[in-house]
């Protein structure tokens, strides 16, 4: 499974700046989308709104019938797409980068755990015994879009370290969200399904081991295996996560092998005398020679890296913004005060407001002060503070798992409307700490 790159790759921090970039400008469109979903669902033309959720949408072959909502369509279907790319980040960052040794995982990682333990905690002291128990994977999530935005505001000021720390922590924590729907919110497996699911994850790993590059093969295999995952019982986004795991994250071919390639086919190239652009296409020599660099271009630049450059912009300003459209739209009815004081909505509000910033910044205290790990450099514990709650904004991740964990309308209506306000308040007053204590220059 090899796809060349096609833009100028400058080293980890330049793939870094890139990504970051990619997640500032989608978080602008990510906002409108989410304010669009708000207006919308609580004007005079709601029904509309509550219409368009309901849409069914889908295929018939025989006499046979598959059909999904569109507000399933995009939670079951597209968000695969975004899973897809957090698996790929995840592998990325196991395999080659900051979650690739002890020394530079165990803060992030640390960070993530209490990011992830104490808003849940929060949450369930806050809802056990009651129906909005089974929400506390609510406020575990971190939004990355919206955090790495925020953070960006602040240009050079913000050291480079932090915004290490901040995407590594947040992809930790999509891994353990990613656990957490994988294990607790299925309910009824299929074991038939889930069987079949197994045997096309083998076939896909068999044909990637392989190289086999031919995409109309690849495509049918990954559709029947999220085919199979959606009817198994386990939730369809999983299969984006683990058919990311396979995709290759290191390069392979050798680098020596490589630049002898690269130097064999060049000096064919001279020695053809007459280069133009039509005789470059031209003569079988030269054309060996170029087709020669292009697939080992192809095998040094790892696939994965390449996929997400690709796809970065289709979820930032395709899938993420519809996800929000589709899902932002909580009714704002009768006495909001009473709603926000519900069970469900506080315990998301302290769990994303109060827990993260618990979380995050204790565990990442106790981890530096006992010496297990060691801050970036550049960084203060008070910029670790800001960030962690930066990391308050669940949005996306959260707003997803509250629709795994509630099937009753008030509940689920609760819980987004606690998501939005935590979100808000974690992004506003993580921005004053911020503007507070990064440098000035």
């Amino acid at each position: 499974m090899e796809v060349p790159g096609g833009h100028d790759n400058r080293g980890m921090n330049g793939f870094l700046l890139r990504f970051i970039h990619s997640e500032v400008s989608g978080s602008i469109v990510l906002l409108i989308c989410t304010v669009i979903a708000l207006v919308w669902a609580n004007s005079p033309w709601a029904g509309s709104y509550q219409h368009m959720l309901h849409i069914k949408a889908g295929i018939s072959w025989g006499g046979h019938t598959f059909e999904l909502s569109l507000h399933h369509w995009v939670n079951d279907g597209l968000m695969v797409v975004f899973f897809f790319v957090v698996g790929l980040e995840i592998k990325r960052e196991l395999v080659v980068g900051r979650l690739s040794s002890l020394d530079r995982a165990i803060l992030p990682v640390t960070a993530a755990l209490g990011g992830m333990v104490v808003p849940a905690l929060l949450y369930y002291a806050i809802n056990h015994g009651g129906p909005a128990a089974r929400g506390w994977g609510i406020p575990m999530a971190t939004d990355i879009a919206f955090a790495l935005g925020l953070l960006a505001v602040f240009g050079k000021r913000v050291p480079i370290g932090l915004k290490v720390f901040l995407m590594a922590l947040a992809i930790a924590d999509d891994l353990g969200a990613v656990a957490v729907i994988a294990i607790y919110y299925t309910e009824k497996i299929n074991m038939t399904a889930l069987i079949t699911a197994a045997v096309l994850l083998v076939a896909l790993a068999g044909f990637i081991k392989a190289r086999v590059n031919r995409v109309g093969i690849l495509a049918v295999v990954i559709v029947a295996f999220w085919a199979a995952v959606l009817v198994s019982g386990v939730h369809a986004t999983v299969a984006g996560i683990l058919v990311a795991f396979l995709v290759p994250v290191k390069a392979s071919m050798d680098p020596d092998e490589f630049i002898g390639a690269l130097a064999t086919s060049l000096d064919e190239l001279k020695e053809c005398g007459d280069l133009s652009r039509h005789s470059m296409i031209e003569k079988s020599t030269q054309l060996g020679a170029i087709d020669r660099v292009w697939t080992a271009g192809a095998r040094m630049y790892p696939s994965g890296l390449a996929l997400e450059h690709y796809l970065h912009p289709a979820q930032a300003f395709f899938v993420l913004p519809l996800f929000a459209l589709f899902n932002a739209g909580v009714v704002i009815s009768g006495d909001v005060g009473n709603v926000l004081l519900s069970a469900e909505s506080l315990g998301v509000i302290v769990g994303l407001f109060v827990g993260k910033q618990l979380g995050i910044f204790g565990f990442s205290w106790i981890a530096v002060r006992s010496g297990w790990a060691h801050l970036p450099e550049g960084v203060t514990f008070k910029q670790v503070w800001g960030v962690a709650c930066l990391a308050g904004i669940g949005f996306t991740m959260s707003l997803f798992v509250s629709d795994l964990a509630f099937n009753a309308p008030e509940l689920l209506a609760g819980a987004k409307l606690g998501i939005l306000v935590a979100s808000l308040l974690a992004g506003t007053w993580g921005a004053i700490l911020l503007s507070r204590f990064l440098p000035r220059e």
